[in-house]
């Protein structure tokens, strides 16, 4: 359970997002018609800008500076992080849908998650294009602050979201703008949908969160350091996320950081429609 002394480490880890997010929107703001952004491919063939890197330093010094006793693993740095994984340990992706940002479309975020054993219990996720700051710990709930996309800067407009009681006759599905395949339609087509939207980066998670979709359905490869701090947010405002195949909750500190499919969800969601259909 995390306790009020938790507090200062969640306020501590959205600063990190805010000082990465206006490091990110220097390189995302310049003029698209004289600077382009400049990708580069990395060993597994995804790619990483300046922006990535930037971001990746500023969280990672930052953490290691404010919480010396707890482990940092992030993307950008993974191949560092030798045996398994420790107990407690912040998981971090600098910046989560770099192909979106690269396009200067503004689904990409900053995510940051502490894991403790195997379980993600805090988790910030900053849209910076979008202005929006969600947070989220376990047992204190999830909040979603308004920010300024220039400055980054908060305001007063912090609330509380919560997972809205969902219609099964009539879902709200929210899929990846880019890894739609024929596997995601099969389970989507499991259940009775009333809608479904596309966005990027671990926004569906936190559409869940607050409300705006009932059910977010990934079958196709995630790193944990995408999933974590989503997972955190859902999880605070009374969402679950479960593994497709087993239907337990999706854990953290795995062999080679991959995700198994899984389901992010309201409570509500008839998730049971799903089994067996990619068998």
């Amino acid at each position: 359970m995390t306790t009020r002394a938790d507090e200062p480490l969640l306020e501590a880890i959205e600063q990190l997002a805010l000082d990465a997010g206006r490091a990110i929107m220097a390189v995302y703001t310049r003029d698209p018609e004289s600077e382009t952004i400049d990708a580069m491919a990395k060993a597994d063939d995804s790619p990483v800008t300046e922006a990535d890197l930037a971001a990746d330093r500023i969280i990672a010094g930052g953490l290691v500076a404010a919480f010396p006793d707890i482990a940092v693993v992030t993307e950008e740095q993974v191949e560092s992080q030798a045996g398994a994984a420790p107990e407690r340990f912040f998981i971090v992706d600098p910046l989560d849908g770099t192909k979106e940002f690269v396009q200067r479309r503004g689904d990409f975020t900053v995510n940051i998650a502490l894991v403790e054993h195997g379980r993600p219990v805090a988790g910030v996720v900053l849209a910076p294009a979008r202005g929006r700051l969600y947070s989220g710990r376990q047992g204190a709930g999830a909040t979603l602050t308004e920010v300024s996309p220039g400055g980054l800067r908060r305001d007063e407009t912090r609330r509380k979201i919560t997972v809205r009681e969902p219609d099964p006759e009539r879902l709200s599905i929210v899929a990846s703008k880019s890894h739609m395949n024929a596997e995601t339609e099969a389970v989507i087509g499991a259940f009775k949908v009333g809608d479904t939207r596309n966005a990027g980066s671990s926004l569906k998670f936190c559409l869940v969160a607050e409300g705006d979709a009932d059910l977010y359905p990934r079958v196709g490869p995630t790193m944990e350091w995408d999933t974590a701090a989503g997972q955190a947010v859902l999880e605070a405002a009374g969402g679950e996320v479960r593994r497709l195949d087993t239907f337990r909750p999706l854990a953290y500190g795995k062999d080679g950081w991959l995700n198994p499919f899984f389901l992010a969800y309201a409570p509500g969601v008839p998730v049971d429609h799903a089994k067996g259909v990619l068998t």
